[in-house]
């Protein structure tokens, strides 16, 4: 669908301030949405085409001419062309000389080329200076004005002065110049588009098999235990049952693997005696998805709500209730209340509700519109402190759930543990941990090393002392 770009109104509030002239060459989507938004902004914009008199869908106020003539007339040319048609610039040369070249283009795969094709456009045009920007920002975004979730614009280039033009371009037109260094950045500017997800591929992975793996778990001890064991169908619990024992034990124990790696990297830290060490690269991937891990925790504590309150309108609940009412009508006889069953019952349901508040506040405090309004202190509090509490707090969730049954043998079907207490292992090993870290002699040395200091080994110590000075 074509969007008419000569009736689009200004975005920009400073589009009456009047820029420098910019050339595009290429007269295709992006290249005219482009062009319009700088129209917008001021800039007097004059595109190269190699057919100027078939091009009637570029916005009011813009030139056509030729592709020499056009590159005459300013010294920032934006090519939004593909790399596949940048042969004929080679016939150019004399007038791109000097020139900004800003490529804009995207390939179909990632590493598609063995070099980037802003490095191709250099090697092509040698007297010119070629910047990589614009690439990651959409002609649909541009047209709508919808910028919100692109704004970000990453430029790299050999030319200080030249990067410094696209800069200013960029802020001109409302966006966000993320500086990426030279052209040796260019191939990962333009692998950025193409990538989907690449942080939320570990999280992912990992919630799809615990949930595989958990799902399985619980049919078998369930579904298939009774029907093997008391020819008893109770099948239907696959549909509503055993997924909402899936949803809370996988968003624990994702919730336990956020703080892990933390656990981990104190450990390396105090056993190395600085934090001058690189750790693993498992370890830093690992750090790097805990956002992710997090957020894929959250979405199955949110399954996990919904299920539990559709619990009261399930067939099954309600003839049981209905049955019970009977069978004490019929034997003419009442259940005494349990005090000891209604503290289970509240404070179960009291821990999990809080767990839950916490959990939706991490959540909120991880998005970057709330994160960037909060300073590192604050953000490390909800983060880290409020973190550990949501995690304590589902941990006595699901540990006042499980109450007296992990001592029941008999409930232990083919000798297997109940589901819920697979997702205790990782929390409790993360608490127990923490516990011992935020201990005050062992928090002192985390702090110290954090700090800089650094535990130096023996034997250079024995270096120093020898030489006369003393290392702090």
């Amino acid at each position: 669908m074509e969007t008419d770009l000569s009736s689009m109104i200004p975005l920009h509030a400073g589009s009456q301030q009047k820029h420098d002239t910019l050339c595009i060459f290429g007269t295709g989507d992006f290249g005219r949405s482009l062009g319009c938004k700088m129209l917008q902004c001021g800039y007097s914009v004059v595109f190269g085409s190699r057919n100027p008199q078939a091009t009637g869908l570029l916005p009011k106020g813009a030139e056509v001419l030729s592709h020499r003539e056009a590159a005459q007339r300013a010294s920032v040319i934006i090519l939004a062309i593909h790399r596949e048609h940048y042969e004929f610039l080679t016939g150019l040369t004399d007038v791109l000389e000097g020139k900004v070249l800003v490529d804009v283009s995207n390939n179909l795969k990632i590493n598609q080329y063995p070099e980037s094709n802003a490095e191709y456009l250099a090697q092509l045009i040698p007297k010119a200076e070629v910047v990589k920007a614009f690439n990651t920002v959409s002609a649909w975004a541009l047209q709508s004005g919808t910028l919100d979730a692109s704004r970000q614009v990453f430029i790299c280039g050999n030319d200080h002065k030249s990067k410094q033009k696209i800069v200013d371009i960029v802020q001109a037109l409302g966006l966000t110049p993320l500086d990426q260094g030279t052209l040796l950045a260019s191939k990962d500017v333009e692998n950025y588009p193409l990538q989907l997800f690449p942080m939320w591929r570990l999280p992912v992975y990992i919630a799809t098999g615990l949930t595989v793996f958990i799902f399985i778990y619980c049919l078998l001890t369930d579904v298939i235990y009774s029907f093997l064991s008391y020819r008893k169908d109770i099948s239907f619990r696959i549909a509503i049952s055993i997924p909402n024992k899936v949803f809370p034990i996988v968003s624990l124990i994702l919730l336990g693997l956020v703080y892990l790696p933390g656990i981990f990297a104190s450990i390396l830290q105090l056993y190395r005696g600085t934090k001058y060490s690189r750790f693993p690269n498992w370890l830093d991937h690992w750090m790097l998805c805990r956002k992710q891990l997090g957020l894929v925790a959250l979405a199955f504590a949110f399954l996990h709500v919904l299920y539990t309150l559709i619990i009261p309108t399930r067939y099954y609940v309600r003839w049981h209730r209905s049955d019970n009412v009977i069978n004490q009508i019929k034997s003419n006889a009442t259940s005494p209340f349990d005090i000891i069953i209604a503290w289970r019952t509240d404070s179960y349901m009291a821990l999990g509700m809080l767990g839950f508040l916490f959990y939706v506040i991490l959540g909120i405090t991880s998005l970057p519109s709330v994160s960037n309004v909060v300073n590192w202190r604050e953000f490390r509090f909800v983060q880290s402190k409020l973190g550990y509490l949501t995690l304590l707090l589902c941990t006595g969730h699901t540990l006042i759930y499980g109450w007296s049954k992990f001592l029941d043998v008999s409930r232990y079907r083919w000798y297997l543990p109940l589901p819920y207490m697979l997702s205790l292992v990782i929390p409790c090993i993360v608490l127990v941990i923490k516990f011992v870290l935020i201990m005050p002699c062992v928090d002192k040395s985390i702090t110290q090393i954090r700090q800089g200091w650094e535990r130096i080994p023996k034997s250079d110590m024995k270096s120093t002392c020898t030489n006369g000075t003393i290392a702090v």
